[in-house]
């Protein structure tokens, strides 16, 4: 019940009002993925910033199982596979952002997508981890099967030889 497994990558892009780098955005995350993005739609409204409720203002795709897997590897590559403290959290998830997708293995150039940059994020779970988020009786995760930031270094470094950035 305590080895570690990848539950989810997501793949984000803020475009904020910005429209053509909203549409840029979608076509790069199907580039790199090969699945059709969401776009992420604002619920509050920010006058300051211009926004409103219902304004996409990014997309996201959220990648599972072998798809996650194959994908991980070459996104680290774009991190030369070093990863700063800072880029894990007390949950044991990792989130690191790749500035010019350029970088990521096997992504091409396209001039009309041009250099714009992505969020990733690494969700890990361990077996039991379904109890805070079923229907019908959820539960607290005891203290000891919270997975904790030198469990996660850890698993990547085995995992995808990552080493840790100072």
């Amino acid at each position: 019940m305590k080895s570690i497994r990848i539950d989810k990558l997501t793949l984000n892009i803020g475009a904020g009002k910005d429209a053509q780098l909203l549409e840029k955005g979608v076509k790069l995350l199907e580039q790199i993925s090969g699945v059709p993005p969401v776009k992420t739609i604002t619920s509050k409204r920010i006058p300051a910033w211009g926004l409103r409720p219902g304004l996409p203002i990014g997309c996201k795709v959220t990648l599972r199982g072998e798809e996650a897997e194959k994908l991980i590897p070459r996104l680290l590559a774009a991190k030369d596979n070093k990863l700063q403290a800072r880029n894990y959290d007390r949950a044991g998830n990792i989130s690191f952002g790749i500035p010019e997708y350029i970088d990521i293995e096997g992504a091409k150039y396209v001039p009309e997508i041009g250099i714009i940059g992505l969020q990733a994020c690494i969700t890990l779970t361990r077996p039991g981890y379904r109890v805070k988020s079923r229907r019908v009786r959820p539960a607290r995760l005891g203290k000891g099967h919270i997975i904790t930031m030198e469990e996660a270094s850890g698993f990547m470094r085995e995992r995808f030889k990552t080493g840790l950035e100072e």
